[in-house]
């Protein structure tokens, strides 16, 4: 009799171990993997685009198999600025960089005082790892730190940088843990690969290419950077790393930055010709085989269930993609939208954004909200329970409610900002849009530079989206009201140092151009 009642009572016992082990798995925070691609347009992801010409199966699957979001935008229509907004949650006209984009000898954009996701997420005890095009500046080693001949493009000025010594103020400082990558974009040198702060080669000659789409500029190469290699043998770091850290007990965060389809525009021989169309649309067909492959290594490791993919782009498709090619074979990047990079108008930020989570995202879903770049720190802290601070993530919104399909009583963001290459903004709330500039802030036409154009255009410009997605008719004349509102909300932000709730904070600093901003009349 005793001994059945200690049988009964060890079945119990291994019962309730049973039951809080399962609970403890099911707490189990996700792995998070963040893909972003470099000047991938809205219209160039074949689920978004119905008359799109480029072949997209892996990425369509993933955004069968999880969320698609329809009204996305980067907070900058170019490179640096979207990647500074993505890592703090923060809009990049807050920052010291207040146009353009950074080169690959430019200094660290980010103080190593700013809580990023990575360092976020290296609190609350996930693995934490970089790995692709940095583009966000670090500060490397120099020989005459007088002469360091500024940020430019003069393949001379290398000759000060020593490579033997470590980087700072880089990935590895921001609370990346691994980090793997080259420091601008792939047409900007130095062309060389490092590795937790440190050259993996010394460069040994000075490389460059003129080709229509494949050039990049004169500058110091490493042997092991190979300009045609560089995008696969950044997604085989990046399996590497998802099959180690998948039999580790702690979650991990990759951010996989790719630097295509950006210029130079490199399809490996394998894809050369595959689409039919040009170079460009074959570098796509590219990634979309090597994000089929991430897919295949997340089911290999058996983390599929609880990894979040997102998969997104910096900003719209660069014009070296060559626009009359592609419209010549009926495939338009921008899809209905107005411009491209650099630009203000929707085609410069609006970007596909897809997310897959099977624990907690159902199949097939789309969402029509309003959402930023800004918001991929306030999920995370979200997911990983962390409480942000007054002075984090301030331009920030979480997607977990969208994620879980939940109805809101009022627009997920009150409002969100845009920014153009040579600093335009622009602010969108609902179906209004109202830029602070008379053309495109960018790349198309009207140019910022052209002022025969812009002189025959009214200040500003006034676009419902809801009807006129395009952005063709200029309604500021008709509803000067509107603008006015968008206009003080926009000055709200700027000067509150956020547009979350929360306390005021200040913006870096103070020599900020206010004359783009000033009332409409």
């Amino acid at each position: 009799m005793k001994n059945h009642a200690l049988l009964i009572l060890l079945l119990m016992l291994l019962n309730i171990s049973s039951c809080l082990e399962s609970e403890k798995k099911e707490e189990l925070k996700p792995n998070i993997i963040y893909v972003l691609a470099d000047d991938l347009g809205y219209g160039d992801i074949s689920s978004y685009n119905e008359n799109g010409q480029i072949k997209t199966p892996h990425i369509d699957q993933l955004a069968n198999e999880g969320i698609t979001f329809t009204d996305a935008h980067t907070a900058s229509a170019v490179c640096t600025p979207t990647r500074y907004s993505i890592l703090t949650g923060r809009y990049n006209w807050r920052s010291t960089l207040k146009s353009s984009v950074l080169t690959g000898k430019s200094k660290a954009l980010i103080p190593n005082s700013r809580t990023t996701v990575a360092s976020m997420l290296k609190k609350q005890g996930y693995h934490t790892a970089f790995i692709g095009k940095w583009h966000l500046g670090w500060d490397w080693a120099l020989k005459d730190e007088k002469n360091f001949g500024g940020s430019g493009w003069d393949a001379n000025d290398f000759d000060n940088i020593d490579f033997t010594k470590p980087i700072t103020n880089g990935p590895n400082d921001l609370g990346f843990t691994y980090a793997y990558g080259h420091s601008g974009s792939l047409d900007m040198a130095p062309y060389v690969y490092v590795e937790n702060g440190r050259a993996t080669l010394v460069p040994d000659s000075i490389t460059e290419n003129t080709g229509k789409y494949t050039w990049w500029r004169k500058g110091p190469t490493s042997k092991d950077f190979i300009h045609d290699d560089v995008t696969p043998n950044l997604f085989r770091k990046s399996f590497e790393f998802i099959t180690e850290k998948a039999k580790d007990d702690n979650p991990f965060f990759l951010y996989l930055a790719l630097p295509s389809p950006h210029t130079p525009i490199l399809p490996t021989k394998e894809w050369l010709g595959k689409s039919h169309i040009n170079p460009y649309a074959d570098f796509m067909m590219l990634i979309d085989a090597y994000m089929g492959q991430l897919t295949n290594t997340l089911k290999k490791a058996g983390i599929e269930d609880n990894t979040m993919v997102i998969f997104t782009s910096d900003n719209g498709c660069s014009p070296e993609a060559d626009y009359k090619v592609l419209k010549a074979k009926n495939h338009n990047p921008s899809y209905v939208y107005r411009g491209h990079k650099a630009d203000i108008f929707e085609g410069g930020h609006r970007v596909p954004f897809i997310v897959k989570w099977p624990k907690r995202i159902a199949q097939g879903i789309t969402s029509k909200e309003t959402i930023c770049s800004t918001d991929f720190m306030a999920t995370c802290a979200e997911i990983s329970g962390y409480k942000l601070l007054a002075n984090e993530a301030e331009d920030s919104y979480s997607l977990m409610p969208l994620f879980k399909q939940k109805t809101l009583n009022k627009p997920f963001r009150e409002a969100t900002v845009h920014h153009s290459i040579n600093g335009s903004f622009a602010i969108r709330k609902g179906a209004w849009k109202l830029i602070l500039c008379a053309g495109s802030g960018g790349w198309s036409f009207p140019r910022p530079d052209n002022k025969t154009a812009l002189d025959t255009l009214p200040k500003y410009q006034l676009y419902n989206l809801k009807n006129d997605p395009s952005e063709t008719h200029n309604l500021i004349a008709i509803h000067p009201e509107k603008g006015k509102a968008l206009k003080n909300l926009l000055t709200k932000y700027i000067v509150e140092g956020r547009s979350t709730p929360g306390t005021p904070q200040q913006n870096d600093s103070i020599d900020f151009d206010w004359k783009q901003i000033r009332f409409i009349e």
